[in-house]
């Protein structure tokens, strides 16, 4: 059984991603498709890079940083760069926590707003 391959329109699809964006992440090398002639073919390495580096992407890594994660996760990483990611996750998390903190407190804000908009409104119905 040979191993499951997409095609460049595929991958799009399936990540959902603009060709701009594939095409992208090609010429900077974080993906090396497969190629027949003009045709690009993802194996199950170039789609389970694209999982890791649209997993980064959310979590709001820069590309450059994503690459370690790339190699490390290959294991090709030294452990040098190991180190250099577990402290950019570190760093990351940090970064998370701070930005959820600040959206607790923007839907709190709202919410009382709301709330008091609604007694307003409750009032001036009532």
């Amino acid at each position: 059984m040979s191993q499951p391959r997409l095609s460049f329109k595929e991958m799009c699809a399936k990540f959902d991603v603009t060709p701009r964006t594939l095409r992208y992440y090609e010429y900077i090398e974080l993906l090396q498709p497969e190629r027949e002639g003009r045709t690009r073919y993802y194996g199950p390495r170039e789609i389970a890079r694209m999982t890791l580096i649209l997993r980064g992407r959310k979590f709001g890594y820069p590309l450059e940083e994503i690459r370690q994660w790339l190699l490390i996760y290959e294991k090709e990483g030294t452990v040098a760069q190991m180190r250099a990611w577990i402290t950019m996750a570190d760093r990351q998390l940090t970064e998370l926590a701070e930005q959820r903190a600040q959206l607790e407190e923007a839907m709190q804000e709202l919410k009382r707003l709301r709330d008091d908009t609604a007694d307003e409104l409750h009032r001036r119905e009532g």
